[in-house]
């Protein structure tokens, strides 16, 4: 028998949140402003920072610093502060659909978590471009946590934090492939790629998803379709 769904746990930048490339204005600014990735050639750098996407940026910075901890605290407080100053010149937006997706889940009688790996200023910041406060239920960073994706702890951290009764109670939808293998080492019921962000169909799918949408848009009709939605709902 199926364990239904209570938990949904969304990334933000990519699955509900419209990148546009900002991430990588923002790791390019920071890199500039620091010398971080000058160890390597630039091209190198941004490879690296393309298949970590969705990774604690600490952890990023660390590997383009060769290790050098106080610089990779220096590359990340420049990124946190480029990303913020993107924000005030470009706006933020959502994945097209995004909020009411996150209403549809929450009408369905789930619990809604958004995970990031940005710090918490940032997400707030986010969080208040977007007004979206009152949507989810929480929002967290890797410092809420313990580490970052690809580790378990974000998905399992929203677990905890709204009493879900078990972790095949859980969904988790992600652009990345550390969305996915997050939501695979944390034992999730469901786990989703989304198509709206870093990683494309192949990687996801060898990653582990359970499905690969088109966007987050689509998650509530496949937890439908596989009968995971609560028996009892409130729409």
């Amino acid at each position: 028998m199926t364990t239904p769904i209570e938990l949904v746990v969304l990334d933000m930048a990519g699955t509900t949140v419209l990148d546009d490339g900002v991430v990588e204005q923002a790791f390019q600014r920071a890199a500039e402003r620091t010398g971080v990735a000058d160890r390597m050639p630039w091209a190198e750098a941004l490879d690296h920072v393309r298949a970590t996407m969705g990774q604690s940026k600490i952890d990023v910075f660390t590997y383009l610093s060769g290790g050098d901890a106080d610089a990779a605290a220096r590359a990340t407080a420049a990124f946190e502060g480029a990303y913020a100053e993107i924000i005030t010149e470009q706006g933020v937006s959502e994945i097209p659909g995004a909020a009411d997706a996150i209403q549809g889940l929450k009408d369905a009688g789930l619990r809604v978590a958004l995970t990031t790996g940005f710090a918490p200023i940032t997400r707030e910041a986010l969080l208040d471009g977007l007004g979206w406060r009152g949507l989810v239920d929480l929002a967290l960073s890797p410092i809420d946590a313990g580490r970052g994706r690809p580790a378990p702890d974000l998905v399992l951290t929203a677990l905890l934090r709204t009493q879900t009764s078990s972790v095949s109670a859980v969904a988790v939808a992600g652009d990345t492939v550390s969305d996915v293998e997050s939501g695979r080492r944390a034992g999730a019921g469901f786990v989703a790629g989304v198509l709206t962000g870093a990683h494309d169909r192949p990687a996801l799918s060898a990653a582990g998803a359970d499905a690969v949408l088109a966007d987050v848009t689509a998650l509530r009709g496949v937890l439908d379709q596989r009968e995971l939605l609560p028996l009892v709902t409130t729409s």
